[in-house]
């Protein structure tokens, strides 16, 4: 069976171990106490996602990024697990890469904040297939 909480802390482990950094260094910062954080990386303990957030950001690294590699984990996982159960391989799936991003300032309108005249950025992602708009104050 592949524990999702497994995969995570590896993931965890191999980020903070990319950054040279201690285990005591990222607690701190995180603001977890070192076993605690010790027993996520050890997939021994479940984190919440308001712990993994403070990773995260002790770790300076984007939740998506690492959820994704944990999915890319958990994907080559399940293919191993099927290979060694003798099934038809499934193909991994292919995620697609962005086409192109722009981004423009729109004068004059109103941004989040309610403030008159405070400019709001919208963020176009065009995927092959669909397009993404993101507005940010």
């Amino acid at each position: 069976m592949i524990l999702l909480r497994r995969l995570l802390g590896d993931v965890l482990r191999r980020q903070r171990q990319r950054q040279g950094r201690t285990l005591r260094e990222v607690s701190s910062s995180a603001r977890v106490s070192l076993g605690y954080l010790s027993e996520v990386e050890r997939g021994q303990k479940e984190a919440s996602s308001e712990l993994l957030s403070a990773i995260c950001d002790a770790l300076d690294v984007r939740m998506s990024e690492l959820m994704r590699e944990v999915s890319d984990e958990l994907s080559l996982a399940e293919l191993a697990a099927s290979a060694a159960a003798g099934e038809t391989p499934v193909r991994a799936p292919v995620r697609p890469m962005l086409n192109s991003v722009s981004v423009t300032s729109v004068p004059g309108v109103t941004g989040v904040s309610g403030m008159p005249g405070v400019q709001t950025e919208r963020v176009t992602i065009k995927a092959p297939a669909e397009a993404v708009d993101v507005v940010a104050a």
